[in-house]
């Protein structure tokens, strides 16, 4: 059944032109190893948002003391900007999107510049966390970008 001009080879090739492909091998047929790692990466990435921004959460929802009489405004304002970042960066990261990656480094160079200028906010723990996994992050993100990036795995003919 042809619909539109063209639209036959979108049906020849099985692609339904969706958003979302589940099993998609990419261009190739090949495997990207790589690629898999960077995702689970990125999951992996995704829950230690959620915590964190679940934990930003439970800061201004159920505080023990209130909490933006007792620090200071800009303790306040960084317990906002994590609790709203963090989920938004654990949702791109989940779905494994580039703006996931984007807010997931913004929100670690932002949790850097606040574990150096607010004492106490973070601990220091976290700057070195961060840097690993930005590193690790950058380092994936390379090898599933290179065309040779499938552990020698070529489709069998």
């Amino acid at each position: 059944m042809k619909t539109a001009r063209g639209s036959d080879r979108i049906a020849e090739r099985g692609d339904s032109g969706a958003a979302i492909r589940l099993g998609d091998s990419g261009d190739a047929g090949e495997k990207n190893a790589w690629g898999l790692i960077l995702v689970v990466f990125m999951r992996l990435l995704a829950v230690l948002c959620v915590a964190q921004g679940l934990s930003q959460w439970s800061a201004v929802l159920l505080p023990h003391r209130p909490l933006f009489d007792t620090v200071t405004p800009e303790w306040g304002a960084a317990v906002i900007f994590f609790a709203i970042l963090d989920l938004l960066a654990a949702v791109g990261l989940w779905l494994a999107t580039p703006w996931g990656g984007v807010l997931w480094l913004f929100r670690s160079v932002a949790q850097i510049f606040v574990a150096l200028t607010i004492p106490s906010f973070f601990s220091a723990v976290w700057i070195a966390a961060n840097c690993v996994l930005i590193l690790a992050y950058f380092a994936l993100t390379w090898l599933a970008g290179r065309p040779d990036a499938n552990f020698g795995l070529r489709k069998r003919k």
